[in-house]
């Protein structure tokens, strides 16, 4: 990879950091309607610092998946389906929890706050190892030059550990920012998850050398012995 193109992805990684802090901001403290929330806070520091941490690693191990990473446009229409449904619930997963905190509709305990916030760290870690092992691991889903699949580490027990990471953090986010209320938006963001493993799924077997036959010795999507 060329100077050029690294300091290009400096430049957006850099960008785009300042963007989600502001993003996040206005998604908490407007609908709380107060710089008093704290669980919103921690939470921040709990996002933002490890993602820093990530992006720094890849930009010094392998600059060609953060590339790949901050491409965010959609080829196949089902993908380009979720996306736009997707955006709906997850706008309600961090929108709800600033209502809850200024109307008080929920009583999340100190202990479960900070609980969830460590699985949040867990799921995001779990991430971080599908991220470290499979380098193709874009954020869009299609097939790669030069891409193969990757049997090994996380990915020798299931088929999408990255999935397994994102979905544990959905789960935590909602009691992380001390809201159960806001746990009925995961139900859905779940749903859609899953479907777009099912897609994923359908676009590999038929564009990616190997991969049936790798359905085949990798049973489990998420859960070895269950799915």
């Amino acid at each position: 990879m060329g100077p050029e193109i690294k300091r290009k992805i400096i430049k957006r990684i850099f960008l785009l950091f300042p963007l989600a802090i502001v993003v996040l901001g206005i998604l908490f403290f407007v609908p709380a309607g107060s710089l008093k929330f704290w669980q919103a806070w921690v939470f921040c520091g709990v996002i933002i610092f490890p993602m820093l941490f990530v992006s720094i690693y890849f930009l010094k191990k392998a600059p060609e998946f953060l590339e790949r990473r901050l491409m965010y446009r959609e080829k196949e229409k089902e993908q380009q389906l979720i996306i736009k449904f997707g955006s709906i619930f997850y706008f309600l997963l961090f929108l709800l929890p600033g209502l809850d905190f200024r109307f008080g509709w929920s009583q999340v305990p100190f202990w479960l706050v900070i609980a969830s916030e460590a699985g949040i760290l867990f799921g995001y870690f779990f991430v971080f190892l599908a991220f470290k092992e499979n380098a193709y691991a874009g954020r869009t889903v299609e097939i790669f030059e030069g891409q193969k699949v990757i049997e090994s580490g996380p990915y020798a027990k299931v088929r999408h550990p990255m999935y397994v990471g994102v979905l544990l953090m959905f789960l935590f986010i909602p009691t992380a920012l001390g809201s159960f209320w806001a746990l009925l938006a995961f139900i859905p963001v779940a749903a859609l998850i899953i479907y777009r493993i099912f897609n994923e799924e359908k676009v590999l077997s038929r564009d990616l050398a190997g991969y049936k036959e790798y359905m085949g010795k990798v049973k489990f999507r998420l859960m070895p012995g269950i799915w």
